[in-house]
């Protein structure tokens, strides 16, 4: 199995310092076969799309249960995972076997979490905060901007993996505080805007781009 470091992009002060682990105790193969292959499409993507960071991607495999760290920084240049955290899924997405079994949609008023490529938009104060704002790129989940879809934290999300599931959204990618700081110095060190990918499957159906300007 391939394996490498995690590492810091970024040797700037400001962002916190983590304690490292090799990739196999992270993710196992099917998990790591997963990642790799979307974080080939986002690569591809990025080449031809250049108002995308090609250097950071958020990646979310909701294939891993709530209660383990799914939610990835990756550094697209040197392929190496530079922070980790939990994220919730939408209540909408359970299925009634408990965190294992989801479902999805792009539906408004479902409460699911949608699957696709995200564009990681401008931060704004809501009533959890700070949030950013994301714009669905996908046929799956381009009524993001209409369902109010938003990257924020929520005080009941924890800092550290459990045992157990973690608390559901009404289908944002909600995380902790603490892990919404770490991200948000990525997002705002960068001039150019980064892709978030949620997704499910090793292998997705062909997804159409909505091109931005």
């Amino acid at each position: 199995m391939r394996v490498f470091l995690l590492a810091l992009l970024f040797s700037l002060s400001s962002f916190t310092s983590l304690s490292m682990r090799d990739e196999d105790e992270i993710l196992d193969e099917v998990e790591f076969a997963r990642l790799t292959e979307h974080v080939n499409e986002i690569k591809a993507f990025t080449a031809s799309n250049h108002k995308y960071s090609n250097k950071i991607a958020f990646l979310v495999d909701m294939k891993i249960k709530s209660g383990r760290n799914r939610f990835f920084v990756y550094d697209l240049e040197n392929n190496q995972i530079l922070d980790q955290g939990l994220v919730a899924h939408g209540k909408g997405s359970e299925t009634g076997i408990k965190g294992d079994i989801l479902q999805f949609s792009n539906a408004p008023e479902s409460n699911c979490t949608a699957l696709g490529r995200y564009s990681v938009e401008k931060p704004y104060k809501g009533i959890f905060g700070k949030a950013f704002r994301l714009a669905g790129l996908d046929e799956t989940n381009n009524n993001a901007m209409k369902r109010a879809i938003v990257l924020h934290s929520y005080k009941e999300v924890p800092s550290d993996e459990k045992e157990y599931y973690i608390i559901n959204s009404h289908g944002c990618p909600m995380v902790s505080q603490e892990f919404l700081g770490r991200l948000s110095k990525y997002i705002e060190s960068t001039n150019s805007k980064i892709l978030l990918s949620v997704f499910y499957y090793i292998v997705r159906p062909k997804y159409i781009y909505k091109n931005r300007t």
